[in-house]
């Protein structure tokens, strides 16, 4: 079939009476399923790259004209996180000769983007030379869902060898030149991707504590050993799991930190209030030993207050109220039917009071006072452990002490 020549009309006018510009008018179009304007602009500024010195204006009849410009490839876009490629360039072991001739944005999104806004774009001094893709790496990471952006590469303009396709679509990339911008462009993606996980974390993190009332990188930096190894990898799954909701997320930490408080030891000990009033800011700090000191230290104080023995020395003291039984800690007890316990029993129970408090002076402050903390730990003739666990039964005793009457 024969086509008529196309020959446009066109006129000249007079100096003065427009501004400078270029004005293209289609007209008898045949076509009749519609226009789509916006998609047009849109098409048309994913080919170009514009800058400040030339403006493009589409409409269609006498509709309102839609600016062309760099804004409008990423109008559908709500960016989360962006970087300038100038500054991954300063971080990029990989040297690349061109570096600093390569301009641009990356950007990511908090949501997925559909497909056709994925991959960086290629420029070459205003035009497009490479569509959206992402330079060779595996593209199975969640990262790649989420990156769009456009870099400017003028300087391959300026090469002997054209590289670049006929549709201005595509770089030949098997080219040893392109090969090596390709593998630098490749790893600034790389850098991208590691910040944009970091990013990310730090932003879920803000959003549960923001929610949930608990800081948790605070939380974790409480935790010991394996328990914060395990939980720090728990949170990690959540938060790089781009599948798991917000509130999924945020109900997940709020039963952890339940079942895994601060400083999870002194709570999982039970610890009477008392002592942990006493004990805990110690403990929070890391020193065990000033711990079992406070708090051994209130267990004394309150012993010579219900006993009203003071300005004695702490042995004789415990000596004094619990083996003459100037306190007595079985006192209030029944058994079920109302009848006394066996008196062995009492017995015994007194008398454990007053050994197991010696004990405590004599086998833990005592060596505390005579020795350097640093050999009593790194040997572990008596360790931060030891001082947990005494701890742990100056809880057992002054739970006895609170049950303590005078006989």
């Amino acid at each position: 079939m024969d086509f008529p020549d196309y020959t446009p009309k066109f006129e000249i006018l007079p100096k003065g009476h427009y501004k400078t510009g270029t004005k293209i008018i289609l007209s008898n179009l045949n076509r009749k399923t519609g226009f789509p304007i916006t998609d047009y602009a849109e098409n048309i500024g994913r080919l170009f790259n514009f800058n400040d010195d030339f403006t493009v204006f589409i409409n269609l009849n006498d509709g309102a004209p839609i600016k062309i410009d760099n804004k409008l490839k990423f109008q559908n876009v709500t960016p989360e996180f962006s970087w300038n490629i100038e500054k991954i360039a300063e971080n990029n072991p990989l040297r690349y000769s061109e570096s600093n001739q390569i301009k641009g944005s990356i950007i990511t999104t908090e949501k997925t983007l559909k497909a056709n806004l994925r991959g960086i774009t290629l420029f070459a001094n205003g035009r497009l030379v490479n569509a959206p893709e992402f330079f060779g790496p595996s593209e199975s990471s969640h990262f790649y869902s989420y990156v769009t952006g456009w870099l400017n590469i003028d300087f391959i303009d300026n090469w002997e060898e054209d590289v670049i396709s006929t549709n201005r679509q595509s770089i030949d990339w098997e080219n040893s030149l392109t090969i090596e911008l390709r593998e630098y462009l490749a790893s600034c993606l790389s850098i991208i991707e590691r910040q944009w996980r970091e990013f990310r974390k730090e932003k879920k993190r803000q959003t549960v504590s923001d929610r949930t009332n608990i800081d948790v990188s605070v939380w974790v930096e409480t935790l010991e050993g394996d328990t914060k190894n395990n939980i720090d990898s728990l949170i990690g799954i959540f938060e790089g799991n781009p599948e798991i909701s917000d509130d999924i997320q945020q109900q997940s930490i709020k039963l952890l930190h339940n079942l895994i408080p601060e400083f999870p030891n002194l709570h999982w000990r039970h610890i009477h209030p008392e002592l942990k009033g006493a004990s805990e800011n110690y403990y929070k700090n890391q020193d065990f030993y000033g711990a079992f000191i406070e708090a051994l230290k209130r267990y004394i104080t309150e012993v010579k207050n219900k006993s009203g023995k003071h300005n004695i020395d702490e042995r004789a003291l415990i000596q004094a109220v619990f083996n003459r039984r100037l306190l007595s800690v079985t006192k209030k007890y029944k058994k079920s039917d109302g009848s006394d316990f066996d008196d062995r029993t009492i017995t015994n129970i007194e008398a454990a009071q007053q050994m197991l408090s010696e004990g405590i002076l004599v086998g833990g402050r005592h060596p505390i006072q005579h020795e350097e903390i640093k050999e009593l730990n790194g040997t572990g003739l008596f360790s931060e452990k030891d001082c947990l666990d005494f701890l742990s039964l100056l809880s057992h005793l002054y739970k006895r002490l609170d049950d303590a009457e005078t006989p």
